[in-house]
């Protein structure tokens, strides 16, 4: 090989270079396109806002007393990518306290998301009882200490309009 034929080789790019670039740049080009709906796919839910919960008529408050009602109700929620037609059923326990105010609990034990009922053990007056490993709440939905629960029972946030029961979004209660 002659030193001009060096001095050129040096400059420019070869063949196989070439070759290998514009097939990786293509493969990746390839590859991207096929992997974006994947990823997009994959990320959507995450990046929508979440909407704001809106207040739902449960009844009228003259229907609540200083016991426990169970009131199930239909919130408009979607679920990913699918929202259904009926909406998401959820229930809460309803009632007056002593000073008259609406409490209105969550029934989700805080364990492991079991469903909680009011007196739902015998042995247990007064109480919230959650089944699957005996968990029980005070009257208030306060966890009893020496038993599985590790937090209350989350509340609902209450309005009165026009003589009814709005319950809205469920605000999460940690330590009382």
């Amino acid at each position: 090989m002659s030193e001009e034929e060096k001095e050129r080789r040096k400059k420019g790019i070869s063949r196989r270079k070439f070759l290998t670039y514009t097939l990786g740049g293509t493969g990746g080009f390839l590859a991207s396109v096929m992997l974006y709906p994947m990823v997009r796919f994959a990320v959507d839910p995450v990046t929508k806002k979440g909407a704001e919960a809106e207040f739902v008529d449960v009844g009228p408050v003259d229907e609540f007393n200083e016991t426990y009602k169970s009131v199930q109700f239909s919130i408009k929620q979607e679920d990913g990518w699918y929202t259904p037609k009926e909406g998401t059923k959820l229930t809460a326990w309803v009632r007056k306290n002593p000073n008259g105010e609406i409490v209105a609990l969550s029934p989700v034990c805080k364990h492991l998301g079991c469903t909680v009922t009011w007196e739902g053990n015998p042995q247990f007056k007064n109480e919230f009882f959650c089944p699957c490993h005996f968990g029980r709440y005070d009257e208030n939905g306060v966890n009893i200490p020496g038993t599985p629960p590790t937090a209350p029972l989350d509340m609902y946030e209450t309005k009165v309009e026009n003589g009814r029961l709005l319950l809205g979004k469920i605000l999460p209660r940690t330590g009382v």
